[in-house]
């Protein structure tokens, strides 16, 4: 079944309209009609099987048939992601969105290749946010991941300060396998973390003052294996450890 995306406060009542970028793919690329039905998703854990009472003239109006609602993870994961050049940024939040990532956020470093002013970052975080919400169409998350606009390596320091377990990519040789954090959490603790950051640096790493700043705010070191990977490369590899250690049953 074919899903649309429409922000909570456009999904109450028992009808839906459907206009703008959503109605057109419905209208002219999957040429949907009267009495279809749709998934339309609204990204905050609501899910609405519709059936098309109109369609023309731009727009569409559904029919909410049922409601169900899923819960959030038990746990946030937070991906801090040095802006690569070109397009591969968007990869990475299409990648991240498919891995449960609860919020994303371009990292803007001494070593990111181009740098944007005001109204450049604008748009270009609203074309992130139009691929992560993409992502949920087509992977069928219930929840939208947040993007954030891009920031400084100090300012998402100062913004994460409340994250149980921060962890960053590093090519030091006192970096240590993600597990070893994942374990020491749990003997601390007496269970997983409830939230956590991973801060994957550009190509080239972090410079030795990045590092030093994110380590002084408590982010824990990781090595990412044998292989130097490129940068996103390097953020599916860090949201699959997550997603493995965060959702494997302890008592299996």
């Amino acid at each position: 079944m074919h899903r649309f995306y429409l922000p909570p406060t456009d999904c109450h009542g028992p009808s839906l309209l459907l206009t703008g970028r959503e109605a057109h793919h419905a209208l002219h690329v999957l040429r949907l009609r009267r009495g279809e039905h749709v998934h339309v998703l609204d990204g905050a854990g609501q899910s609405l099987k519709c059936e098309i009472a109109d369609a023309g003239r731009g727009r569409l109006v559904l029919n909410v048939r049922e409601r169900q609602s899923a819960p959030a993870l038990p746990f946030q994961i937070t991906l801090a992601q040095a802006i690569p050049k070109g397009k591969l940024f968007e990869a990475i939040i299409q990648k991240a969105t498919e891995l449960g990532v609860y919020r994303i956020i371009p990292l803007v470093t001494q070593r990111v290749v181009g740098k944007m002013d005001s109204k450049d970052a604008a748009q270009k975080v609203d074309k992130w946010r139009t691929v992560a919400i993409e992502a949920i169409k087509q992977c069928g998350s219930d929840w939208l991941p947040r993007v954030e606009t891009p920031m400084s390596i100090n300012q998402f320091v100062d913004q994460t300060r409340t994250i149980e377990l921060p962890l960053v990519g590093s090519l030091a040789f006192d970096a240590r396998h993600p597990r070893q954090f994942f374990e020491s959490f749990a003997r601390t603790h007496g269970r997983k973390p409830n939230s956590i950051s991973f801060a994957i640096g550009p190509e080239g790493d972090f410079t030795p003052d990045e590092l030093s700043t994110l380590q002084t705010a408590g982010a824990l070191p990781i090595n990412l294996g044998r292989l130097v990977l490129r940068t996103e490369t390097a953020a599916v590899y860090c949201l699959s450890i997550a997603n493995y250690e965060l959702q494997a049953d302890s008592s299996s």
